[in-house]
């Protein structure tokens, strides 16, 4: 049993929500869904809350009306393995949303996500400060995360950073040109879309405002 899982608060669209994201994310199904009786708040027999299964993560959604909303300062961080699974998530997640800086993005109801692929660490890590500085100034430059342009920016000799919709951002006064990126590797674990609405067991920095 898992003892501690995240809380969202919608105003009546959580059971929508949760469909939506177990549509997503392998792993993934409804396990549940409570309903207001006669003496609520809001409509007899509408959904009250929604418990539901998120890649092995459980999760609790509740239909609480519109005086609280989602911020920034809470969000749900994606290990993506590899540039499909990057792309893919952050297709489907910010239809209807919103793309933020350095990974981050909000989706339709307002939830922010992190999409991070963990080379992303390591390459922040590196022992050379220098190289470590050129991943961070070019992470700086993205939306999505591009990791053939972090892997780029370890070997450039100044700083720069590469957008992810595809040009050069160039961070201080001078910049050299980025070397030829590796080869990206494929996912070592993605199951690709799942059916929408399925019910069955089947750090940077966040967007401006």
């Amino acid at each position: 049993m898992q003892k501690i899982s995240p809380f969202l608060w919608f105003d009546d669209q959580a059971q929508e929500a949760a469909n939506f994201y177990v549509s997503i994310f392998p792993n993934s199904w409804i396990l549940g869904v409570s309903r207001y009786g006669d003496g609520g708040p809001r409509l007899p027999g509408s959904a009250m809350s929604v418990t539901f299964t998120l890649d092995g993560l459980q999760i609790q959604a509740l239909n609480g009306g519109p005086e609280f909303t989602f911020t920034e300062a809470i969000s749900l961080f994606v290990s993506a393995v590899g540039q499909d699974e990057i792309d893919h998530l952050w297709d489907k997640l910010t239809s209807g949303g919103e793309p933020g800086r350095c990974g981050w993005l909000k989706d339709k109801y307002g939830l922010s996500w992190q999409i991070v692929p963990p080379i992303l660490n390591e390459l922040l890590g590196d022992p050379d400060a220098d190289k470590a500085s050129r991943v961070m100034q070019a992470m700086l430059g993205m939306s999505k995360i591009d990791i053939a342009a972090l892997r780029a920016g370890t070997t450039a000799t100044s700083g720069l950073g590469a957008p992810a919709g595809g040009g050069a951002a160039r961070i201080g006064a001078r910049a050299a040109p980025v070397t030829a990126a590796e080869p990206r590797a494929e996912p070592e674990r993605w199951q690709g879309d799942r059916d929408q609405g399925h019910q069955g067991p089947a750090a940077a920095m966040p967007a401006d405002r």
